[in-house]
């Protein structure tokens, strides 16, 4: 079992196949450890739609009460909800799913009160720990008091709470939403209840068995059915949810993605706004160098971090930033205990669409100013080497500057690429991003063929 725990910890969270991997019995052993290591004496749970999902958290509630915690269950709840619920009761919290993993799979996202982040270096691993050790000597006994389970509804508090962080007096807006059978068909409707919105839903009906596409919306495929109905019904906009309404994915009027760096951009200059055009903003190494242009423009100060949302947590926590943006269209706000939010991102964009006449392209077009690549995986036998082949061919040319925060980033005051290695396949993915086509497309190209050798 304990070579099985090193399959489904991971560097954030726990994620793996049920009951392959892990059952609700591990997820009882979790629950005890959450409760132990985080010396709560009362935590809030919550779950997706998956079918494993209330098994699996109620599971996880037995374990933490029987150390003492008091439970306080939330049931079917998005991921920023269950951050909501952490956040406004200052509760450690645990959320049971496996974003936009295929249905065979389940997880458990952690955070500690106030929605800050559980991963390896602040607590994972020795959750991970505890759990092995019982496994192989059995549960501890039951504490005395054994700690209580209740439920509660958060939902409307969390709508309610959303809303008021954006001005939402707008004009009435057409707006597709494609929840891909996942969370989104359960918060959207509360969300946007008494907006001056025309709702058109997509796929509203939670299924953790995804029958209509996966719902990850960063795949083009998975993003057909949305830009189509967009188109058909003439909409101001489209809006796509991942499986637990963390991140979201928006369309233009004309079905055509929007970069979530110009997502980025867009409520950076809106946040900094309600901030009296100071503050800092955090932006990923690979979003687009329009982000810290815009930030700038706005009056704020940008700072660039390596890829994953521990790294950007933990400089928001770190610099006291107001809003922070990734190229994976995850969003993390000030407001919101530095947590991340798609829905809050969205009403932003709702927001800014709404307080003036012109289309979504046209809004949007002052903050997409590049070329981007977008994200190309190619399988390697040496990561290492493969990295040392590229810095090598760049090193010492006049005009190009390379740092190493994140895998490599090579530059120019023309282009610029990163190539960082996968954690966890025999994989370089590599962003490219140039202020023409052709620029970038030769870019993109040299370096590939050194990748790919």
């Amino acid at each position: 079992m304990a070579a099985d725990l090193s399959q489904i910890v991971k560097a954030y969270d726990v994620r793996g196949v049920v009951p392959d991997q892990w059952d609700e019995a591990l997820a009882e052993l979790f629950g005890a450890a959450f409760a132990q290591v985080t010396g709560a004496d009362a935590i809030v749970i919550g779950h997706d739609m998956r079918p494993s999902s209330p098994g699996l958290s109620r599971a996880f509630a037995r374990g933490a009460a029987a150390r003492g915690a008091d439970v306080t269950e939330i049931g079917l709840c998005s991921t920023d909800q269950l951050y909501y619920a952490s956040g406004a009761l200052n509760l450690p919290g645990a959320m049971f799913t496996a974003s936009h993993n295929p249905a065979q799979y389940n997880g458990i996202k952690l955070c500690r009160a106030g929605a800050a982040p559980v991963g390896q270096d602040t607590g994972l691993a020795e959750i991970r720990a505890l759990v092995e050790r019982w496994v192989d000597e059995g549960a501890p006994e039951p504490v005395q008091t054994p700690g209580t389970v209740t439920q509660r509804d958060t939902l409307e508090d969390y709508a309610a709470y959303l809303r008021s962080l954006v001005d939402l007096t707008i004009r009435p807006l057409k707006v597709v939403v494609d929840a891909g059978n996942g969370m989104g068909g359960h918060t959207v409707p509360t969300v946007f209840a008494g907006l001056p919105v025309d709702l058109v839903p997509m796929y509203f009906e939670l299924d953790g068995t995804f029958p209509n596409h996966e719902a990850n919306p960063l795949d083009p495929k998975n993003i057909v059915d949305l830009q189509k109905r967009v188109r058909e019904e003439h909409a101001d906009i489209g809006i796509a949810f991942d499986g637990d309404a963390d991140r979201c994915f928006v369309v233009d009027e004309h079905g055509d993605p929007v970069s979530p760096s110009a997502i980025t951009a867009l409520v950076a200059g809106r946040e900094l706004a309600k901030h009296g055009g100071k503050g800092t903003i955090i932006h990923n190494l690979i979003t687009s160098w329009s982000v810290p242009e815009v930030v700038r423009e706005h009056g704020g100060t940008p700072v660039r971090t390596r890829v994953g949302h521990s790294f950007i947590k933990a400089e928001m926590a770190r610099t006291g930033a107001i809003f922070g943006g990734e190229h994976s269209a995850h969003y993390y706000f000030k407001d919101f205990w530095n947590a991340d939010t798609g829905m809050l991102a969205a009403l932003h964009v709702l927001a800014a669409l709404g307080g003036q006449d012109g289309p979504l392209s046209q809004l949007v077009a002052e903050y997409d100013r590049y070329v981007g690549s977008g994200e190309i995986n190619s399988t390697v036998d040496d990561q290492k080497g493969r990295l040392a082949a590229i810095k090598a061919a760049y090193e010492g040319h006049e005009g190009v500057g390379i740092d190493e925060l994140d895998g490599l980033t090579v530059s120019s005051a023309d282009w610029w690429f990163n190539v960082r290695p996968s954690n966890t396949e025999p994989l370089l993915r590599l962003n490219a991003e140039a202020k023409d086509e052709a620029t970038m497309t030769k870019i993109r190209d040299e370096a590939l063929d050194i990748i790919r050798g």
